[in-house]
């Protein structure tokens, strides 16, 4: 779910030397083509329009696309949102392990308060981001555009991806001890290949 750890899972691969593509970025590339600003409301109708168009398996297809062309034998791709990109990945890679990371909802409002991405929850236009700023109740605004987007992301089948998951990853502790497991698991799942090595 939003906020849960995954793009600080995803910079302990970086540090481990593994490539990371991040299936949002395939919207955030949209939205730069079609000249829109990167805000959750764009951001999200770019999301439904691309899988009505293209299909339910559409971002996971153009992930699958920028993965091939890394030329790596390994990746980790973070934000897959739906058992129909999954069910894609499962197809189409020649070996692939879904992780879901959970967090408690107050921690994930905490870190996505602090986070300041243009895209997360309660962030609109720079104007909408001065109100939020001089509003009383920053908190409920965050609480309410993150169901809103909660609500758009299961609606794309996420918890169904999240019920076929292969392992949990409990992220409600200390960053380092998260760190720490996310390194665990990713040296696992690698066995002794080495990272960063060609096909």
């Amino acid at each position: 779910m939003p906020g849960s750890g995954k793009s600080v899972a995803s910079n302990v691969a970086r540090d481990m030397g593994i490539d990371v593509l991040v299936m949002g970025d395939v919207i955030r590339q949209e939205a730069a083509r079609l000249g829109l600003e990167p805000i959750d409301q764009n951001l999200g109708r770019i999301g439904n329009q691309l899988r009505a168009i293209e299909g339910p398996a559409a971002i996971a297809k153009r992930t699958m696309e920028n993965a091939i062309a890394t030329g790596k034998d390994m990746v980790v791709i973070d934000g897959l949102r739906s058992k129909d990109e999954a069910d894609f990945f499962r197809d189409n890679a020649s070996e692939f392990h879904l992780i879901h990371i959970c967090a408690p909802l107050d921690a994930r409002l905490k870190w996505l308060m602090a986070r300041g991405r243009s895209d997360d929850p309660g962030r609109g236009s720079t104007a909408d981001q001065k109100i939020i700023a001089s509003c009383l109740e920053p908190v409920r605004k965050v609480a309410e555009a993150l169901e809103e987007r909660e609500c758009r992301e299961l609606s794309w089948g996420m918890n169904d991806a999240m019920k076929t998951a292969e392992m949990n990853l409990r992220n409600d502790g200390e960053r380092d001890e998260f760190r720490k497991c996310v390194k665990q698991l990713l040296s696992n799942l690698s066995g002794q290949r080495r990272f960063g090595e060609e096909r």
